[in-house]
């Protein structure tokens, strides 16, 4: 029997209507259009406004997108992962719901959760599924409506993140394609600095906590990209080098839209000619779990089978980490 590797042979991905610009932040906070390109690359995000309408509703647009645009039956899903920090709701997985709406009914189906590392982590979870033989059909969503939890009077997390969604069908391949190898980590030193205090086991919600708003996000933004420069670009240089990969052999660099210059330094440490690195950040800022995927979507047409994509990820916690993929279509 020929070694199975586990191949992306589907995309889709789906944002929100809604633009909230660098132009509109300025009559909200006090910021300017300026300041937040030069220092995130950011010119624009998206975000979900219609009332009782939550994750699951971007992950659901994510595959029907996917689904049209390769002809998938839903019903030959074998499980759907869904990689959030935003579920709808506590205890009830936001992926189970989804997958009954998007009629995948013989699949199995449960969220992760790695703040911002989450897609890439699920990048893992799903090819080890793949790889163990037992399943030959995984839906991979990564979906976040930030919007939910950010404070936009707080100018310091309001300029980054927006709300999107993006997902992948992992399948076997017998052509040696697919997910050739990670570096995935993770560091409790993390937790402080990027968070949400209330809301958790630690301190559930009260009025106190409420009025403290202390259920929206807060970042240490000069330890969070101290962090991140150096975790991402560590470990995308050592999946290079423990591949013998030079910038000749890598076609693209897909990298967590978090910060344009998080992401050229990363790609300057790898070597990785500018025209590789694939940005989207300036068209939807930071939509944690949803960067990588709503990149593959939106250069889907850029990828020919065979091409080697280096993917690279630093979310909350911390977690970080790096996967080395070969297009398979």
């Amino acid at each position: 029997m020929n070694t199975i590797t586990a191949a992306i042979t589907a995309v889709g991905g789906y944002v929100p209507d809604f633009v909230l610009s660098n132009k509109v932040l300025e009559t909200m906070v006090d910021t300017n259009d300026e300041w937040i390109t030069s220092r995130t690359g950011i010119k624009e995000r998206r975000l979900l406004k219609e009332e009782g309408k939550g994750t699951s509703f971007l992950a659901i647009k994510a595959a029907q997108d996917l689904f049209a645009r390769k002809n998938i039956n839903p019903e030959e899903i074998d499980l759907v992962l869904v990689a959030t920090a935003t579920p709808d709701l506590p205890v009830a997985a936001t992926a189970v719901y989804v997958a009954t709406e998007i009629g995948a009914v013989n699949a199995f189906a449960y969220d992760l959760q790695a703040a911002c590392s989450g897609f890439l982590f699920g990048m893992s979870t799903a090819a080890a599924y793949i790889q163990s033989g037992r399943y030959k059909k995984v839906l991979l969503i990564g979906a976040d409506k930030m919007s939910s939890i950010i404070d936009y009077t707080d100018r310091a997390t309001c300029i980054i993140f927006g709300d999107g969604a993006g997902a992948v069908l992992f399948e076997p391949n017998y052509e040696g394609l697919g997910l050739q190898d990670e570096i995935l980590k993770s560091d409790g030193i993390g937790r402080e600095f990027l968070k949400i205090d209330a809301g958790g086991s630690i301190l559930p919600a009260s009025q106190q906590t409420i009025d403290a708003k202390q259920h929206t996000v807060f970042q240490d933004g000069k330890t969070v990209y101290k962090y991140a420069v150096s975790g991402m670009a560590d470990v995308s240089e050592k999946i290079m080098l423990r591949n013998n990969l030079t910038n000749d052999d890598v076609q693209f660099l897909v990298a967590h839209q978090a910060n344009k210059r998080i992401i050229d330094a990363t790609a300057s440490r790898m070597g990785v000619d500018e025209d590789k690195v694939l940005i989207n950040i300036h068209r939807y800022g930071n939509t944690t779990s949803g960067t990588l995927p709503l990149l593959l979507s939106d250069f889907e047409d850029r990828f020919k089978k065979g091409d080697n994509l280096i993917f690279a990820a630093f979310g909350g916690g911390f977690t970080w980490g790096s996967i080395y993929l070969k297009w398979a279509y």
